[in-house]
């Protein structure tokens, strides 16, 4: 993860907008996640869109939890 991190920092220092930055990271992550579960010749179903997209979403929803902990935990 780090190293993706790092790579959309060096990215925006060189002037790419983050919001570009964010969706290209996005769109790699679903053409490997297709490749991961279908393969190179197989692409997902709809049952198999579905289970990304709550995976996808139970991360997210986690990430912004640890943020709100982490910022509790500043204000203390």
């Amino acid at each position: 993860m780090q190293r993706f991190i790092d790579l959309a920092n060096t990215m925006k220092n060189e002037g790419v907008a983050t919001r570009l930055i964010s969706a290209a990271l996005m769109t790699a992550s679903g053409v490997y996640t297709t490749y991961a579960f279908a393969g190179n010749s197989g692409g997902l179903n709809a049952k198999g869109i579905d289970k990304v997209t709550q995976a996808y979403r139970q991360n997210l929803e986690n990430i912004q939890e640890a943020k709100r902990e982490e910022q509790a935990q500043q204000q203390q």
